[in-house]
């Protein structure tokens, strides 16, 4: 069998794009900021960091690079020098913000969406058989769509909001970090891309192709070709488009 090249790209845009948008929903960099500290009374910040789990010896508090990271499960802090890094889970009001809840569910909805989807249309591509299930594959393709438009939604939503959530997180802090779009981001748009693509492709697969005229009848397709009207040295085969 020779699969259509719409399955072919649809099978093979479909799982990259799930890998990169499950790499975006569980790394941290959804949004960053950095802010240089000149620190006055080392002790003070130094007993702050150790209460975190961060070491830090007093001669390389004098000049800090803080650098905060959020993703939808958990927040980063990275100190440099010297180059230390403390994770946590998410808490406090960015945790509670409605905003960031349905960002959560809309992506874990697409990351489903999209696996039973390229289930689906392993089934309807079904490489080990001469003829594929055209209309499953095709739903396939739809289920992927519609990953992809949550994704999509749930990236839109976030990066609208970017700087506004928990925002009374940092209400008490004087160095108030400038919060932009990190790599996660990224990495979720061109998953949501490919996934489009995929299943787009998928839904085109549904259109059967046609069949070649018959020689003798133009009329006529070969599948339906009379077999009188063949030569009698030749073999004929009934064909199934």
């Amino acid at each position: 069998m020779q699969t259509p090249a719409s399955m072919v790209m649809g099978i093979v845009f479909a799982p990259l794009g799930l890998v990169l948008v499950f790499t975006a929903a569980i790394t941290p960099q959804w949004r960053e900021g950095q802010a240089r500290l000149a620190v006055s009374s080392p002790s003070l910040l130094q007993s702050g960091l150790r209460s975190h789990g961060m070491g830090v010896r007093p001669r390389t508090l004098e000049d800090l690079l803080l650098v905060r990271s959020d993703g939808l499960w958990e927040s980063c802090l990275q100190m440099a020098p010297p180059e230390l890094k403390h994770c946590w889970p998410v808490s406090g009001a960015y945790q509670k913000d409605h905003r960031v809840r349905l960002v959560q569910g809309l992506m874990l909805t697409s990351l489903f969406l999209c696996g039973t989807g390229i289930i689906v249309s392993c089934i309807g591509v079904r490489c080990w058989k001469d003829l594929p299930l055209r209309g499953v594959a095709a739903t396939g393709g739809l289920l992927m769509v519609l990953a992809s438009l949550l994704s999509v939604s749930a990236l839109s939503v976030y990066s609208h909001n970017l700087s506004r959530l928990g925002l009374q997180d940092h209400s008490s802090n004087k160095h108030q970090l400038r919060l932009h779009p990190a790599g996660s981001l990224y990495f979720g748009w061109l998953g949501s891309c490919l996934q489009m693509l995929g299943g787009v492709a998928l839904m085109f697969s549904i259109k059967r192709p046609k069949c070649p005229t018959c020689p003798a009848c133009p009329e006529l397709s070969a599948c339906t070709c009379p077999k009188n009207n063949h030569k009698a040295n030749m073999d004929v085969y009934e064909v199934s488009c």
